[in-house]
């Protein structure tokens, strides 16, 4: 599935500023037996959710940047997948982290349990994102991933203040409940306050919100955020913007094979659609058609290969 990019006029892209990740995805064919062997579907693939979120609106003929930080040894097979989806990447790399590293243990239902190595992540410096880049975005998208530690915080609340001043909008996704509670709600509402869109899904707005109804919560954050999308699975979302009552966007459901980057996928529909025409609600209808082909493989990324599933390209990653 090559980029639709040639059937677009030339855009100002979307910069996209993340983790790139090296996932491990881990399927147990039976229950997991303690202090022994299990068998199990074990596939590598790139991911992170940012870069994942790159490819799929490359994927979908948007014009994209991608800036992260890998391993030595790793930024040839990860360039190659930015490539496959007309993702300009800029790939630094960091001469004593490895590449980030996730373990994804995906249940039989497609959910998945991670065990995650930010590695070279956590040094991604403001000096890595040439001023130019955001100069020329049409929009600049963070990972919540990006606010979560010291250092690599400083970066991502530099650039979305720098963003701001510039009237660029920017879109966050929350990324992690776990790492909300981590460093709490009032801190992260304070960090990212003043974004444009905000995709939190069911747990992560519950988190900062305060409230499991996810109506409630998106009402509550848009007093924080332009807009703010509570992504609910397969029960489709939650758009909240402009003051206006809160909307429920119904979504088709299907059985997932793994929903590992299903928020990136709607994330990157949501985008697509809403830089065209800002229209929140035909956005999510989007987002979510774009998250269906998502969870029906394994994997967090679109293939180009096939489009939908097929083996993925290039060398494994290396390790050390």
């Amino acid at each position: 599935m090559p980029p639709a990019s040639a059937d677009r006029p030339a855009r100002r892209p979307v910069l996209v500023v993340g983790d790139v990740i090296n996932d491990v995805l881990v399927r147990p064919m039976g229950e997991i037996t303690a202090d022994s062997d299990t068998r199990a579907q074990i596939v590598r693939r790139p991911g992170g959710s940012a870069a994942n979120l790159a490819c799929w609106l490359g994927s979908l003929g948007r014009e994209v940047t991608f800036v992260g930080r890998v391993g030595t040894g790793d930024q040839g097979y990860h360039a190659s997948f930015f490539a496959r989806f007309g993702v300009e990447a800029h790939l630094v790399v960091d001469p004593e982290l490895e590449t980030g590293t996730i373990v994804v243990l995906v249940d039989a239902g497609g959910g998945r349990t991670m065990l995650t190595d930010r590695g070279a992540n956590l040094r991604l410096a403001v000096e890595d994102v040439p001023a130019a880049l955001l100069h020329r975005a049409a929009a600049l998208h963070l990972s919540g991933y990006s606010f979560f530690e010291d250092g690599v915080r400083a970066t991502a609340r530099t650039l979305l203040a720098r963003a701001r001043r510039a009237g660029t909008p920017v879109s966050i996704d929350p990324s992690s409940s776990a790492f909300l509670e981590e460093v709490g709600p009032d801190r992260f509402l304070a960090w990212t306050a003043g974004a444009d869109l905000v995709f939190p899904n069911r747990d992560e707005a519950a988190v900062l919100a305060g409230t499991a109804d996810p109506l409630l919560a998106a009402e509550r954050l848009a007093t924080h955020y332009g807009t703010v999308v509570v992504t609910l699975d397969g029960d489709g979302c939650v758009v909240a913007h402009g003051g206006r009552s809160p909307v429920l966007v119904p979504a088709e459901r299907v059985r997932p094979v793994d929903t590992t980057g299903a928020g990136d996928a709607f994330c990157a529909g949501f985008l697509d659609r809403w830089l065209d025409d800002a229209d929140p609600v035909a956005a999510a209808g989007a987002g979510a058609r774009v998250a269906r082909s998502a969870v029906a493989r394994m994997g967090a990324r679109p293939l180009p290969d096939d489009g939908a599933g097929g083996r993925a390209p290039g060398p494994s990653p290396a390790t050390s």
